[in-house]
C-alpha cells in the first residue's frame, strides 16, 4: 500500500501510484483541483490505526515559520509545536504519517509514531523560476524570491512503514 501526504501535483501522480500498489491520499495545500480528496484520514493496516494528513495548519503559524525558513536561506526551517499538534488531533492513532513540510522527521509521542518521509518533490533554484512565471500570490511570490537563494535544500526522499506485532517502524529512504 501507498500513503501519499499530499501535494500530489495532479491526478496523473495518483494514477501511476495506482499501478504499483493500492494508493490511500489525502489533498495537501498545493493540491486545489483533486477536491474528492479528503484532508485528512485514518486507516486501519494490521490492527494498527495509522492517521494521513498533509499538516498544514493556520497561515497564521505556516507563514511567520514560512518566512523564518525564506530569511534564512533555508538553514533554519521552524514548525513550532507541530508533532503534539498532531498528536492532539490524532490521540487514538498508533502513527501519523504526515508531509507538508518536505522535510523528513520521526518522533513518538505518548506511544505514538509521527513521521515525515520527506518528498519526492524539494523546491529548487529551476522550480522556483519556474513557479514564478506562474504569477503567484503576494506571499508565494515574495517566499520564491527568495527560496531560489537558498543555501541548504531538502534531498528527496520517500518513507517505509513497517507494520507488525511489536507496533509500526518508520525509516526514510533517499532517493
Amino acid at each position: 500500500m501507498i500513503l501519499h501526504a499530499g501535494d500530489l501535483g495532479g491526478r496523473e501522480t495518483l494514477a501511476e501510484l495506482s499501478r504499483l500498489a493500492p494508493v490511500e491520499a489525502v489533498r495537501g495545500d498545493h493540491d486545489a483541483s483533486l477536491t474528492d480528496l479528503p484532508r485528512e484520514r485514518v486507516l486501519e493496516v494490521q490492527g494498527r490505526r495509522i492517521a494521513l494528513v498533509h499538516g498544514n495548519r493556520s497561515r497564521l503559524l505556516e507563514e511567520p515559520a514560512t518566512f523564518i525558513g525564506a530569511v534564512s536561506l533555508g538553514l533554519w526551517w521552524p514548525s513550532p509545536g507541530l508533532h503534539g499538534w498532531l498528536r492532539r488531533r490524532f490521540p487514538d492513532a498508533d502513527a501519523i504519517v504526515y508531509g507538508h513540510t518536505h522535510r523528513p522527521a520521526q518522533d513518538r509521542r505518548n506511544g505514538a509514531l509521527i513521521f515525515n518521509p520527506g518528498g519526492v518533490y524539494q523546491l529548487a533554484p529551476a522550480s522556483a523560476r519556474d513557479r514564478l512565471v506562474r504569477n503567484p500570490g503576494w506571499f508565494e511570490w515574495s517566499y520564491l524570491q527568495v527560496a531560489r537563494h537558498r543555501l541548504r535544500y531538502p534531498a528527496p526522499s520517500v518513507g517505509l512503514l513497517e507494520v507488525g506485532r511489536q507496533g509500526i517502524e518508520a525509516r526514510v529512504l533517499p532517493l
